[in-house]
């Protein structure tokens, strides 16, 4: 029911994740990011958001995505219907892919990049988010993605047709970057817009004042603030 990429920034050092679906609120769903622990997408059939949220417990605590992903899996009686992608902080990746998803159904895994889906028009899908991320070096990280995602849904997208779609960066020296589509007509494009307007000088200078992970009391004392 959903496609998603988890991607790792050389440039900045910082992670991020989109995906798309055919139901509802993909963001809220199949998203999570800690700058501290990684990133998740844990998506399927019947998805568990605990795999989600545990996952980025266990990454926190110095496991591997590859080591938190196996205790996952083989702790879940239910991991046949369920599919998850995983990246920890170093950019190292895991993936399943629980058998009793609906078909096509695929995955691709490398250091710093990882795309999954299920319920696709065919596993193209998957290709064509890896190999568009992989030629579009040149572009910032947040279009990076939402190019990938947009090539999923022209060669073929969730075989229903897509309803929501989410972007999601988090990284030690940068505000939570969280965009989410929850229900549209056309979701992908409706996000690429709310990126574009969260381009704007004014939105970017309130971003570069909030705190951060490395410099947790901004703005300091003296420097001009700016309310939300």
């Amino acid at each position: 029911m959903t496609f998603s990429i988890l991607a790792f920034d050389d440039e900045t050092g910082r992670i991020g994740g989109a995906a798309a679906t055919g139901n509802l609120c993909v963001g809220g769903w199949v998203l999570r990011a800690d700058s501290l622990a990684g990133a998740s997408a844990s998506q399927g059939a019947y998805p568990s958001t605990l795999w989600g949220e545990e996952a980025l417990r266990m990454m926190r605590n110095g496991k591997t995505a590859t080591e938190t992903l196996g205790a996952l899996v083989s702790a879940d009686t239910g991991a046949v219907h369920r599919q998850l992608a995983l990246m920890d902080t170093q950019g190292k990746t895991a993936a399943h892919t629980g058998i009793e998803n609906v078909d096509a159904k695929h995955a691709i895994a490398e250091n710093g990049l990882v795309v999954s889906g299920n319920m696709l028009k065919s596993v193209d899908v998957i290709e064509a988010i890896f190999s568009t991320y992989k030629a579009s070096g040149s572009q910032p990280f947040e279009d990076r993605l939402i190019s990938a995602i947009e090539a999923g849904q022209n060669a073929g997208s969730d075989f229903r047709g897509l309803m929501s779609a989410a972007l999601k960066i988090v990284g030690r020296n940068s505000a939570p970057y969280d965009l989410r589509i929850d229900y549209h007509q056309a979701p992908i494009k409706a996000l690429r817009d709310l990126h574009e307007r969260a381009q704007s000088p004014e939105y970017h200078q309130w971003l570069d004042r909030v705190p951060t992970e490395n410099n947790p009391n901004q703005p300091a004392d003296g420097e001009q603030k700016i309310d939300q």
